[in-house]
């Protein structure tokens, strides 16, 4: 998939497609953070070091440069117009050191990341996912602490998007700062097909299955979906779950604790799927069908199906795409609720954003936090949204008139405001070893390999 307009945040592979185990199929190029990282992560290490110039070892202020480690993207313009704004500062100054940025190629950026952290000369700072991504440090004890640094700064603990920071914890602390921007999971539509038939978004899974039988008769797929890449079927499975049974149900098992997948919500979803796909919700080939190589992008914009479940970057993939379509009859809505379900309409699923992380053997701590704190400026946000991103900050609303779309830009951020819960992406939340084969199974669900009740039964085996 070729580089595209508009949303750029998450750290994005910016070479050729690499591919993930567990059937989760090939990745594009700016706008798959997640599903390369799930990868990389699952790699061995490489047998030889990354050079840098981070600290060897101690903690605290100590003065002298720090080394801050990113995801070599198009949108790291943005991280060091961050570092020389920083580096000329009185903060900078008064913390006694500067940043030099490292910029790691997108498709090498976590194994050596991984081989970094091993080794004497570590980054003081790093980008990363949250979740599952740090966990491995965090047990390590290789991050700081960064709860009561946040709670005890205004500018922090103020200046992000509270389900955002929520997002990046694990344990209920926090280990992270946002640094990009936000990437929610939406329901696209095609405003001229629900035009034509008379339909309107609906906002309960009864009006739904209603809307779906009229698209049937119409001989219109209903949705979207690019079934070659095992991570577009995920998303339906992590909105039917929190809807049916709330975010808490996830929570438990990104806690640790595997009898979540026993809730019946895991099941109940894994009935609803069942049902959508016998009912032809997503069509009979959806399985060869690919997003990556848009070929599922394809088939919604030509009016073949109506509605696609994708995160917020299927705006910039159709922008670049179907240009037309995108600023003529690209339309969203809210993942309808649950008959019976606890799940919250506004409760969101997705990668909330990406994180900078502190090394706890960083020589110089002060200067390190003091650069993380120019994420939460305005002069940041303005940054983020010049390069088509929506920022996490408690300040952007008033900003997003110019980005490439306001009314996008404002729906994302309102979303993502007002959520209650903002639920990691699954296969990000989880580690590598647990993430990859909950991948196979969801794949297994969705191709008829196996039935609800097996797929649960799997899911509970996965240790």
């Amino acid at each position: 998939m070729e580089s595209i307009s508009g949303q750029s945040n998450g750290g994005q592979p910016t070479g050729g497609q690499p591919t993930t185990a567990g059937s989760v199929g090939g990745l594009g190029s700016r706008t798959f953070s997640r599903r390369w990282v799930l990868g990389a992560g699952a790699t061995t290490l490489l047998t030889t070091g990354l050079t840098a110039c981070g600290s060897s070892d101690g903690s605290g202020g100590g003065g002298g440069t720090i080394t801050a480690f990113v995801y070599g993207d198009d949108a790291v313009k943005v991280q060091q117009a961050a570092v020389d704004r920083f580096n000329k500062s009185a903060a900078a100054k008064s913390a006694d050191g500067k940043v030099k940025l490292e910029k790691v190629p997108g498709s090498d950026y976590t194994a050596k990341l991984r081989t970094a952290m091993g080794s004497p000369r570590q980054p003081d700072v790093f980008f990363n996912w949250g979740g599952g991504s740090i966990t491995a440090y965090q047990e390590a004890k290789q991050l700081v602490d960064l709860t009561d640094t946040i709670a005890g700064d205004p500018a922090l603990k103020d200046g992000f998007l509270p389900a955002v920071l929520a997002a990046g914890e694990l344990g209920g602390r926090n280990y992270g700062i946002p640094m990009r921007g936000m990437q929610p999971v939406i329901l696209f539509y095609n405003k001229s097909v629900f035009a034509e038939h008379k339909l309107q978004p609906p906002t309960t899974w009864a009006e739904l299955q209603d809307i779906n039988a009229k698209l049937k008769a119409a001989r219109i797929t209903p949705f979207a979906l690019g079934g070659a890449d095992t991570w577009t079927e995920l998303m339906w499975l992590e909105y039917l779950v929190d809807r049916i049974g709330g975010p808490e149900v996830f929570a438990k098992i990104q806690g640790g604790d595997t009898s979540g997948w026993g809730d019946p919500a895991v099941l109940k979803a894994a009935e609803t799927i069942k049902e959508l796909i016998d009912d032809g919700a997503f069509g009979s080939k959806f399985s060869s069908v690919s997003y990556v190589n848009g070929g599922a992008p394809a088939v919604f914009a030509k009016g073949k199906a109506a509605m696609h479940l994708m995160g917020s970057w299927e705006y910039s993939t159709q922008l670049g795409k179907f240009p037309d379509f995108a600023k003529s009859n690209l339309g969203w809505f809210a993942f309808p609720t649950v008959e019976g379900g606890t799940g919250d309409i506004r409760n969101v699923v997705g990668n909330p954003t990406n994180y900078w992380s502190v090394n706890a053997r960083t020589k110089n701590k002060d200067a390190a936090i003091a650069f993380l704190k120019d994420c939460a400026s305005e002069t940041y946000a303005k940054a983020l949204v010049a390069n088509g991103d929506i920022p996490t900050t408690s300040n952007a609303a008033k900003l997003l008139d110019a980005s490439p779309n306001p009314e996008f830009a404002r729906f994302q951020y309102e979303m993502v405001e007002k959520a209650p819960a903002f639920t990691l992406s699954w296969d990000q939340a989880l580690g590598a070893d647990i993430a990859t084969p909950m991948l196979t199974e969801i794949n297994k669900l969705f191709v008829g390999q196996s039935s609800p009740s097996e797929f649960v039964s799997a899911l509970k085996e996965l240790k």
